[in-house]
C-alpha cells in the first residue's frame, strides 16, 4: 500500500517513516508555498535516508491568512494549525492509500482531532495514521539518539523544510522584521543529517 507522509526533514517526521516502512511503500511528501526553497532541505534528507520524496504546492491564500491570524494573535500557534490541516488535506488528494504526519502525544500545534481525522478520511478515501500518536518526547528522543544523526538549535538557523521558514518568510514580508521576533518564541528545531553512524554502518534500519 501506498503512503504519503507530510515531511519536514526532522526528527519526528523521520521517525514517523522509520516506523512506518515495514507496512507501506512511504513517500516523503514536502509542502510548499513556493515562497522560499526550504522544501530541498527535506529533499536532502529523503536522498540520505532512501525514501521516495515529491513536493506538493499549497493555496498561497492560507498562508496569507496563517500570518494575518498570527500577527493577530501575537503567536504561531492557530496559523500553523491551520496550514497543517491545509497540507494534509493536499497531500490525500494525490492518490495515496493512507496519509500520515509526525506529530506526537504531547504536541500541543499541529494537532488533529478525531472528528477532523475521520472527515479527511471519508472526504478522500483514505486512512489517516499517526504513528507517534502513542510516544512522548521522552521516548521519541531515546528512539531518535539510536537511530539517526540529528542537527539541533535554535530556529532561525537550523535548515527545515516545515511551514515554518515560509511564514517567517512571508510574515518578514508583509509586516518586516521585527514581527517575527514577535510572532514566534524562540524554540528549537531539528534536522536530519541521516542515519546514526552505528546504523548506517551495518546498513539499518533497513535504509533503501
Amino acid at each position: 500500500m501506498e503512503l504519503g507522509l507530510l515531511y519536514s526533514g526532522g526528527k519526528d517526521s523521520t521517525l514517523a517513516a522509520l516506523l512506518l516502512e515495514d507496512f507501506y511503500d512511504v513517500t516523503l511528501v514536502t509542502a510548499s508555498f513556493g515562497i522560499t526553497d526550504a522544501w530541498e532541505h527535506a529533499r536532502a534528507t529523503a536522498e540520505r535516508t532512501g525514501f521516495a520524496f515529491e513536493t506538493v504546492e499549497l493555496d498561497a491564500e492560507v498562508a496569507d491568512d496563517a500570518v494575518e491570524t498570527m500577527v493577530a494573535d501575537g503567536y504561531p500557534r492557530n496559523g500553523i494549525q491551520r496550514v497543517h490541516l491545509h497540507a494534509l488535506e493536499a497531500v490525500a488528494e494525490l492518490g495515496f492509500d493512507a496519509v500520515a504526519d509526525g506529530t506526537r502525544r504531547d504536541d500541543r500545534v499541529p494537532s488533529v482531532s478525531r472528528a477532523q481525522a475521520q472527515s479527511l478520511e471519508d472526504r478522500h478515501g483514505v486512512d489517516y495514521i499517526v504513528p507517534l500518536a502513542g510516544f512522548g518526547r521522552g521516548a521519541v528522543d531515546a528512539l531518535v539518539e539510536e537511530t539517526l544523526d540529528v542537527r539541533t538549535g535554535p530556529s532561525d538557523q537550523i535548515p527545515k523544510a516545515d511551514y515554518e521558514d515560509e511564514l517567517r518568510a512571508l510574515l518578514a514580508r508583509e509586516h518586516g522584521e521585527a514581527a517575527v521576533a514577535e510572532v514566534f518564541p524562540d524554540h528549537t528545531q531539528t534536522y536530519v543529517e541521516g542515519f546514526a553512524r552505528a546504523d548506517a554502518e551495518s546498513g539499518a534500519p533497513d535504509a533503501k
